[in-house]
């Protein structure tokens, strides 16, 4: 996204992932029917599981949020009147252009309407504790996927056709909850109020460009942070890290026709060959410098933030707190 904020919706993915063509035929995204079978897609065939069977009673965003989300997340109650700012920007002419133009041209999913994908949607929500938001699938080559709340109407999660032929059940589980993370934690009202004015401070003269230009730092910041605490709630359903780390490997380069032959681990140990190459101080300069202006975490530092939380005592703790079904 670079300095270019988008005002309309929380992206799980930087639009920077190489488009997937979309000319195969969708799976069978059903995972109710045993504890594992198999899809076919194409020549290849992929392992489809059970969702976990548990369900974390009274989880609070906070159980999952991650520290840098806390600490952004103050900061931005801190700023004199964005709250309001943002309200008085985003009215409801804004409001009604947002929700039809990302709806007009996407398929509602519902129990009767690709049936097993709503499933996965069903018991996403049901293990984070959180209402069921809209599903709609939309036409586009590029993986994405991405939450829309708007003030006094049903939030709504937006999948692209290219990440769902891109991603096992599993996987496609993981994104959804990383999805229902935005509105667990209420992401989504930070960040079309917070948007709005760092795009409407560019209309401004002078001050207004610089007032933007500090703003938007503080919202990139934020914005990485919030990731990271969204990739938390994904691993929350899949209950396994490799799936999360699937995830963001196949994003970063992968395609339908070689992701049967991607490593985790190997994934993993790329993470950490950038973590030791980075660790001197002209290495942590370059790597300020190639994440300031991006909205979201690089795939490799978010994979290795995953790995060490599925193993940390905060993790353990809340998957002894949830409830076998």
């Amino acid at each position: 996204m670079a300095s270019a904020l988008l005002p309309t919706y929380n992206c799980f993915w930087a639009k920077s992932s190489p488009p997937i063509g979309t000319g195969s035929r969708f799976r069978n995204l059903s995972m109710r029917d045993g504890p594992r079978k198999e899809e076919k897609l194409g020549e290849a065939r992929v392992p489809v599981y059970r969702a976990a069977p548990v369900v974390f009673q009274n989880l609070e965003a906070d159980d999952f949020r991650h520290p840098l989300d806390k600490q952004y997340t103050l900061l931005l109650r801190l700023i004199p009147g964005l709250h309001e700012l943002g309200k008085a920007l985003l009215g409801p002419l804004t409001e009604q252009v947002m929700y039809l133009e990302n709806i007009g041209t996407s398929v509602l999913v519902s129990e009767n309407q690709l049936s097993d994908l709503y499933q996965l949607l069903v018991e996403a929500a049901s293990i984070l504790n959180v209402e069921i938001p809209d599903l709609y699938l939309r036409q586009n080559p590029v993986p994405n996927a991405y939450t829309l709340a708007i003030s006094g109407r049903k939030p709504f999660i937006v999948l692209h056709t290219s990440l769902v032929e891109l991603l096992n059940s599993k996987e496609l589980q993981a994104v959804l909850a990383h999805e229902l993370g935005h509105l667990k934690c209420d992401h989504g009202v930070w960040l079309t109020f917070a948007n709005i004015v760092a795009l409407g401070a560019y209309t401004l003269p002078g001050f207004g460009a610089l007032i933007a230009q500090r703003l938007e730092e503080q919202l990139l910041r934020w914005l990485r942070a919030a990731e990271l605490t969204c990739d938390r709630a994904g691993l929350l359903v899949a209950q396994d890290p490799k799936v999360v780390i699937s995830v963001l490997m196949k994003l970063a380069g992968g395609s339908p026709s070689i992701s049967s032959q991607l490593n985790v681990e190997a994934f993993l140990e790329q993470a950490r060959s950038y973590d030791k190459a980075s660790s001197n101080p002209f290495g942590w300069y370059i790597r300020n410098a190639q994440t300031r202006q991006l909205s979201h975490p690089l795939p490799i530092f978010r994979a290795r933030e995953i790995d060490e939380w599925s193993r940390s005592s905060d993790y353990v703790a809340l998957i002894r707190r949830a409830i076998r079904l």
